[in-house]
């Protein structure tokens, strides 16, 4: 395809080159979430800040290792992803907030993501809708025993990815409520745990490109305890979800140290 960075030598959209970043990267969607992720690296180093892509590249426990945010939403995230790859990047987690689904989902819970629901539409330009969006299963017990190892309320399993946010919140105003309500109860029914925008893009992006990446989230609240009547704070501090996720990767380090040792 045709390069239209300016600069040549680094990827169009996240400017970045290879050899610039490690082969573990974090990606929460939100810029300025990145300083806060990058305060847990041993010296940070600002290598590009680019449209919607900030990426940071330090060391942790003397591997390097990168956080890229991704911005909002499927399109932006595979970008990112297939950037990111180009460039040397093997092992991701996402790292972000959702939105409850399920009654014992509380605020300030971590959510680990088994599988994502194809609800979007940018996993469509990968793979037919009878592919699952699933996660690196390494990647996601590393997240479990993450959680586990630093005491936060976790729930690992599916969650729903869609393109619109206020269709989630607002789906009686919507022209296409039918569908939106009818699904939103389906999903429900069916177990999800939450619902956030990336992961069904990022889990099939990776299968395509045979990469590993898992996913956590802090829970923010949940409509459906809202609903319910249930206590339902609104929970902004992603510390848990970043800790988990520095914790996560702390541990495919060392595994991947170990196997590349036998």
């Amino acid at each position: 395809m045709i390069n239209y960075s300016e600069n040549k030598e680094r990827q169009y959209h996240i400017q970045v080159a290879p050899g610039e970043v490690g082969e573990y990267v974090l990606l929460p969607g939100d810029p300025k979430r990145c300083a806060k992720i990058a305060r847990y690296f041993d010296d940070p180093v600002l290598i590009a800040d680019n449209r919607e892509y900030v990426t940071i590249t330090g060391t942790l426990g003397g591997k390097k290792i990168s956080v890229t945010s991704t911005g909002i939403g499927g399109p932006s995230a595979a970008i990112a992803m297939t950037e990111l790859v180009n460039c040397g990047a093997r092992t991701f987690v996402r790292v972000g907030t959702c939105g409850g689904m399920q009654l014992p989902v509380k605020s300030g819970d971590i959510v680990i993501a088994s599988g994502a629901i194809r609800m979007e539409g940018t996993s469509r330009e990968y793979a037919p809708i009878e592919f699952p969006a699933v996660a690196d299963f390494r990647v996601t017990n590393a997240l479990h025993d993450a959680a586990a190892s630093l005491g936060f309320a976790s729930h690992v399993g599916v969650v729903q990815c869609k393109d619109s946010f206020y269709g989630q919140h607002q789906p009686e105003l919507m022209p296409v409520s039918y569908e939106l309500t009818q699904k939103w109860e389906a999903w429900k029914r069916l177990g999800c745990l939450a619902s956030e925008m990336e992961s069904a893009a990022l889990f099939t992006v990776a299968a395509y490109l045979g990469v590993r990446c898992g996913s956590c989230f802090l829970v923010m609240a949940n409509q459906e305890r809202a609903k319910a009547g249930l206590e339902n704070p609104v929970v902004h501090d992603v510390d848990a979800a970043i800790r988990t996720g520095i914790e996560a990767i702390r541990i495919l380090m060392d595994q991947d140290e170990k196997e590349n040792m036998k």
